[in-house]
């Protein structure tokens, strides 16, 4: 990437929160709490499929509280500027209450107090990302938006690959690390989330700037009440940037299915019976794997563009959903897990660069968070859904296969996008920029 100095290191800088905040997917929400949560719902009395489904329930109303406050945070922080200061809260709550979950251990039957734990951080997580996102417009220039988005995702899946890796190999041989046993190794991996995500934070507040403010004409009042006029505004804005908005109701439907899928992967396999260990190791494949293929999928998107290239991972997602209801060995998780690999950071990256391009500068926070909303609002229905399910079926293989309509619906929402027409909105009708996609 041709840019100076000062500004590599920005970038740098800010895909370093990528790193800092994404073991906290890998190792929290994928890898380990799910297969504790079961553990301590299951002794607490709770059929099998009762503790996949609790799971599932108490993911929605993490990602339901986020979505309630993503938009009116996003709009107050376009009035009063102080993205990063909001994102440093949100980290902060994410970070306490990460190092919480080492409270609970898997003997016990405490499964409402761990459901509650794990919503305060998952909301610090995504609420914060509702900011860190919003900032890529003012990081990146031009091109650049798609490879900076790209690098920031391969950096999160190294960074959590790593600390994953680290983790199981501390429950694995717990003996070679000063631990006792695989249970408080556990309880250990938390811990050492919550510290790698607070001290791998430290050179985005550091070295990424805070953006200008660019308040509306006429702008007056508490930041507050201005918040909720600009959030009325942005749904009136909508209608303008329609292709924005038919972007976003498709994002919203196929990040449900992609959220789902991560977040019960190992609920549904500890419930079928696959090893935690082979999963988590199958998990670790897809964080490496993942890298390459994120950098290919940004080159691929200068080649047939980001909408194409994402409706290409559509299909992969879509083929993953009807061959896990078939799901019967570790092999199996395995090659499923290699599939996802190849267009899990790419699909994701893109998505959050294409809707940056049609994002106007001015209403980054606001409008990044309707895209925040559109992931968790929608997140809520993927996980509820999964859980009805599987409590109507008395298991969850009829769960994974519904999986399938999001994606379904997402691509054809994303294919009537006409990307050229949403970047000439966002510039306020003037000409079309470089490199856009149709």
């Amino acid at each position: 990437m041709n840019v100076p100095l000062d500004r590599r290191r920005t970038i740098n800088a800010w895909c370093m929160y990528d790193w800092a905040n994404s073991a906290f997917m890998t190792t929290v929400t994928t890898a380990l709490f799910p297969i504790v949560f079961r553990t301590v719902a299951m002794t607490a009395g709770l059929h099998d499929h009762d503790a996949t489904a609790y799971w599932g329930y108490t993911s929605s109303i993490a990602l339901l509280l986020v979505a309630l406050i993503a938009p009116l945070l996003g709009a107050t922080a376009d009035h009063t500027g102080g993205k990063k200061r909001y994102l440093g809260a949100f980290a902060a709550v994410g970070i306490v209450f990460t190092a919480s979950l080492a409270l609970i251990t898997r003997d016990s039957d405490a499964w409402f107090l761990a459901a509650v734990l794990y919503v305060f951080a998952a909301l610090g997580f995504a609420g914060g990302n509702v900011f860190y996102d919003s900032l890529l417009p003012h990081v990146a220039r031009g091109n650049d938006i798609h490879r900076v988005s790209a690098r920031g995702f391969a950096l999160g899946y190294l960074g959590g690959g790593i600390l994953l890796a680290l983790n199981i190999a501390w429950i694995r041989w717990p003996h070679a690390f000063g631990l006792p046993n695989p249970q408080i190794a556990v309880r250990a991996s938390f811990l050492s989330v919550a510290v790698w995500w607070a001290a791998f934070s430290i050179p985005f507040f550091r070295r990424v700037p805070e953006p200008p403010v660019v308040r509306r004409p006429g702008a007056a009042g508490a930041p507050l009440t201005e918040g909720f006029r600009r959030l009325a505004a942005t749904f009136r804005d909508i209608r303008r940037y329609r292709h924005l908005g038919l972007f976003l109701f498709a994002y919203w439907a196929y990040t449900d299915g992609i959220g789902t899928m991560f977040r019960m992967a190992t609920a549904y396999g500890h419930e079928i019976g696959i090893e935690p260990t082979d999963m988590i190791t199958a998990l670790i494949m897809i964080q490496t794997t993942a890298i390459p293929f994120t950098f290919l999928f940004g080159r691929l998107a200068r080649v047939i563009g980001a909408k194409r290239s994402i409706l290409l991972s559509l299909a992969v997602y879509g083929a993953v959903s009807v061959s896990a209801y078939f799901m019967t060995t570790s092999a199996h998780f395995y090659i499923l897990a290699l599939a996802i690999a190849t267009v899990q950071g790419g699909s994701q990256a893109l998505s959050r660069s294409l809707f940056g391009r049609m994002v106007p500068q001015h209403k980054t926070a606001e409008f990044f968070g309707f895209y925040s909303t559109s992931s968790k609002f929608a997140g809520v229905f993927g996980p509820l859904v999964f859980g009805l399910i599987s409590q109507a079926a008395g298991g969850s293989r009829l769960s994974i296969l519904s999986v399938i309509a999001f994606f379904i619906v997402g691509a054809i929402l994303l294919a009537r996008v006409d990307v050229e027409e949403g970047i000439r909105a966002a510039q306020g009708n003037g000409p079309p920029a470089a490199g856009g996609d149709g």
